[in-house]
């Protein structure tokens, strides 16, 4: 298979795993405390991942300083968008909870929760097409990394926006929406740096480091927090060390 359908394929599979967990949460009701604990687990499989499968290998191959300002970048943006996201009623579109606003309480939400989606997913999917650009090949712990994180993901905010009285179409829409662009993500993600300098492949990749960090902490560890707060540690270091476990297990 050629690369370019390779980050492709990766893209949209990883991006997928948003419309199984959402397909789990519209059929079933999946108690808040399994959804806060299956969010803590994906929170600490994408902190051991971003830790171990790109900031350390973007400072490996492009050196500390174009990693850090990378890194910073990634953070900064994400946290700017994501308050003027917030503003427009995308706040809460991670929270399983009755937190989440309907279109007649905050017209305009479903829109700024969709764009807040997206925005989640995007800097994901851009790393798996970089891993073709770096190594040659998706990285196995940083792609089961991505679609483990992100079946708690559409799991939890799916059942927010059922709450909030959207309908199918809508949250199916959404997250296949999301899917797709996820490949197209990595796709760009890949063409776009083929002969890029180790520089700027490791700028980018930590640019999408600083802002998966940043996605963490302001959305998924809140809602695996507020429901389960006893277990949420133990989950996230469950979730830390599988992810830890596959990078290895790859080398």
């Amino acid at each position: 298979m050629p690369a370019w359908m390779q980050a492709l394929f990766w893209g949209t599979l990883a991006g997928a795993a948003l419309v199984l967990g959402s397909a789990l949460s519209w059929w079933w009701r999946i108690p808040p405390k399994v959804v806060s604990l299956v969010m803590s687990f994906g929170a600490g499989v994408l902190i051991s991942a971003l830790a171990f499968d790109l900031v350390d290998e973007a400072a490996r191959g492009g050196g500390l300083w174009p990693t850090a300002a990378g890194f910073l970048a990634g953070a900064v943006v994400y946290v700017t968008a994501n308050a003027l996201l917030a503003r427009r009623g995308a706040k809460h579109r991670k929270r399983s909870g009755g937190k989440q606003p309907s279109e007649q309480d905050r017209p305009g939400s479903g829109t700024a929760i969709a764009l807040g989606a997206l925005l989640d997913g995007i800097p994901e999917s851009v790393v798996l097409g970089l891993g073709l650009v770096a190594g040659g090949s998706v990285s196995p712990a940083m792609l089961a990394a991505i679609f483990i994180s992100n079946v708690p993901e559409g799991l939890s905010s799916t059942a927010g926006m059922k709450k909030a009285g959207r309908s199918a179409g809508y949250v199916f829409g959404v997250w296949g929406g999301i899917a797709l662009v996820s490949g197209i993500a990595s796709l760009i993600g890949y063409a776009s740096l083929q002969s890029a300098s180790a520089e700027l492949v490791a700028f980018i990749t930590a640019t999408a480091a600083g802002a998966i960090l940043a996605m963490l902490a302001d959305t998924m560890i809140p809602e695996a927090f507020e429901e389960h707060h006893v277990l949420t540690g133990l989950s996230a270091a469950v979730g830390f060390l599988t992810a830890f476990t596959i990078s290895q297990a790859g080398k």
